[in-house]
């Protein structure tokens, strides 16, 4: 049983269980014990959403191409993709959430929308 929070030490009140003073002390505990998780996953989703705004400004109709140094030009990392689709055929579409693309020739890219996603 603690009688003082966990964070700023202030002497508790209420329930015998209380280990913070505050909401705000609850939040920098949390924030605290998850920075290194909370650094990965913010990196990996900051590289994530950005791939999937690039995708998105090269194709505002659904479908367009785009080149292999057109994307690396904006920033897009190959690396990150939500999920990959692959036909039938064996050809696979990587996603970025609902926006993806697929490998042509020459360095060209297809991007698509995968339109189960767009409600």
């Amino acid at each position: 049983m603690a009688t003082k929070c966990i964070v700023c030490k202030a002497k508790l009140f209420g329930r015998q269980d209380k280990k913070y003073c505050s909401d705000q002390c609850r939040s920098v505990w949390n924030n605290k014990i998850n920075s290194d998780a909370n650094n990965f996953m913010r990196n990996v989703n900051n590289m994530l959403r950005r791939n999937r705004r690039i995708l998105m400004e090269l194709n505002p109709k659904g479908k367009s191409k785009a080149s292999r140094d057109t994307l690396l030009e904006r920033g897009f990392n190959f690396n990150y993709f939500t999920n990959e689709y692959i036909t039938k055929s064996g050809n696979v579409y990587r996603f970025c959430y609902e926006y993806g693309y697929i490998e042509l020739k020459d360095d060209m890219f297809a991007l698509v929308i995968r339109k189960e996603y767009v409600t």
